[in-house]
């Protein structure tokens, strides 16, 4: 049958517009909707520098690249730490794929010493109003180096310094003075002298005003941000960070060793009690593991673990608090020289030291005080027991005979002559011969 031209016109017709239907919905987004759709992975390091940060920061670049995030805000707020670390943080910040935002929030924050070459490596450089940046002088743990020393230590950190933010366009001179004469900046004069790009009271203005901002990344091509609409995503520390990064702090491990020495203490002095070692070896465990990521001086551990040996010898013999006392000495100054940080916040506090010496004194004092009176202590049990008790003569003593003693009937000998129901004194036990004296007698000496 033929079909009528009216019908053939309509099915060719609906058939096209179903192809071109189907084609734009299965078409891919245009590049400018991907962007404006995609994330931006957010972390938060409110910490000092340390290999823990470095490897968080490191995962957080990972993933958005990943994710294919538009990019990766950091919001820092730091007092500086270690210079490896944060050589490791910004090879990965220069290198990231994803531009890298670093924004020293909220306010009253800092990005201080390390946390300065960790903000002029960013893609964008922010701070909030309120917060301050600099003071990046390069420090030597543990000693103060000669003038060559010192001139080899700022030449280095300047030449790093320089590295990175010539290449991002900043004030390499006044980044420069921060490493060379410990130079702080204010939000304010930070910005007014190229240092950052940009000041933001919150996260959601900061991202208004990068939106559609074009940027020069680190291997020179440009790149425009597409951050209006995007959804923040933040990025936890996993568990694991989370606990190594708690156990990092200088005085936390300190206070970990010193707990896991005591507890490994108790148990061999109560063999079999098991959750003291047990505990005392976990605790130790840990301090060791974060001891071996900070800048450890091990003549102060050397120390700490003579102070504990001062204890136990304490607690063993009766020094008079002589060894105890000496042992307080040299945990406290063992805690207060046992990591070498760059910074204040990385070593052990005078009051934590003292918190953990103290204690540890005043216990192992306290046992000794036990053992002195233990040896003073008359015995009670046993014959031994009877010495200086009083007793009743059953028979005569002449010298030899029978008293009735705590109802019990003993064989006696006595340096007088004593008639029967004559109280009588025991000096010493001969076995099971008592030797006695009468009553009177000892009364008198």
């Amino acid at each position: 049958m033929k079909v009528p031209f009216d019908l053939r016109f309509i099915t060719r017709f609906t058939t096209a517009l179903l192809l071109v239907i189907v084609f734009f919905s299965t078409a891919p987004s245009a590049p400018a909707s991907s962007a404006a759709s995609a994330p931006v992975v957010k972390i938060v390091v409110d910490d000092m520098i340390h290999p823990i940060s470095a490897e968080y920061i490191a995962r957080a670049l990972d993933y958005a690249r990943n994710q294919h995030a538009s990019a990766v805000l950091i919001e820092i707020s730091t007092p500086g730490g270690l210079l490896d670390s944060t050589r490791d943080i910004i090879g990965h910040v220069v290198s990231s794929p994803v531009p890298v935002i670093i924004y020293v929030s909220p306010a009253g924050a800092r990005a201080a010493s390390a946390g300065f070459f960790i903000l002029e490596s960013a893609d964008i450089a922010a701070m909030a109003p309120g917060t301050n940046t600099g003071a990046a002088h390069p420090v030597v743990m543990g000693q103060t180096p000669d003038a060559t020393m010192k001139s080899k230590m700022e030449n280095d950190a300047a030449a790093f310094m320089r590295s990175f933010t010539s290449k991002r366009g900043r004030n390499v001179e006044l980044a420069e003075s921060a490493v060379r004469e410990s130079k702080s900046f204010s939000d304010q004069e930070a910005l007014s002298q190229h240092l950052i790009d940009i000041v933001a009271p919150t996260e959601a203005d900061l991202l208004k005003q990068l939106d559609g901002r074009e940027i020069t990344r680190f291997d020179g091509s440009k790149q425009t941000l597409h951050l209006a609409g995007a959804p923040v995503e933040t990025l936890p520390m996993t568990l694991k960070q989370q606990i190594l990064s708690f156990i990092m702090d200088p005085n936390i491990a300190f206070a970990l060793l010193g707990i896991g020495m005591l507890a490994i203490y108790a148990e061999f002095n109560h063999p079999g009690a098991v959750v003291p070692g047990v505990v005392g070896l976990i605790f130790v465990l840990l301090a060791v593991f974060a001891l071996n990521l900070l800048p450890t001086n091990y003549a102060a551990l050397v120390l700490i673990l003579a102070a504990f040996a001062l204890f136990g010898l304490e607690a063993k013999f009766a020094t008079h608090g002589v060894l105890g006392i000496g042992g307080i000495a040299a945990l406290t100054i063992g805690g207060l020289l046992l990591v070498d940080g760059p910074i204040p916040d990385m070593r052990v506090k005078l009051w934590t030291s003292l918190a953990i010496s103290l204690p540890l004194g005043l216990i192992t004092l306290f046992l000794m005080t036990l053992v002195v009176k233990a040896r003073r202590k008359k015995t009670m049990l046993g014959p031994a027991g009877l010495v200086g008790e009083i007793g009743v003569a059953r028979t005569p003593l002449a010298p030899e005979g029978k008293i009735v003693i705590q109802g019990e009937l003993w064989n006696a000998i006595a340096s007088a002559d004593v008639e029967p129901g004559q109280p009588v004194r025991v000096r010493d036990v001969d076995g099971l011969l008592l030797k006695v004296e009468p009553a009177e007698v000892a009364a008198h000496r």
